[in-house]
C-alpha cells in the first residue's frame, strides 16, 4: 500500500473512534427520557387494534 493510503486509513480510524465515543456519551445522557417516551408511544402504536372505545 502507498503511504497516503495508510495515512488516510489511520485518520479515518481515529475519527471513527472519537465519533463513537462522543456519541455514546450523549446517548447515555438521553436514555432515561427515551425510556419515558417509549411508554406513551407503545400505547399509541400498539393499542390500535382493540376495536376502539366507542361501544
Amino acid at each position: 500500500m502507498r503511504a497516503h493510503t495508510l495515512a488516510l486509513i489511520g485518520f479515518l480510524a481515529v475519527g471513527a473512534f472519537f465519533l463513537v465515543t462522543e456519541h455514546r456519551a450523549h446517548a447515555w445522557e438521553w436514555l432515561p427520557y427515551m425510556l419515558l417516551a417509549a411508554c406513551p408511544l407503545m400505547h399509541l402504536f400498539m393499542h390500535k387494534n382493540h376495536g376502539g372505545h366507542n361501544h
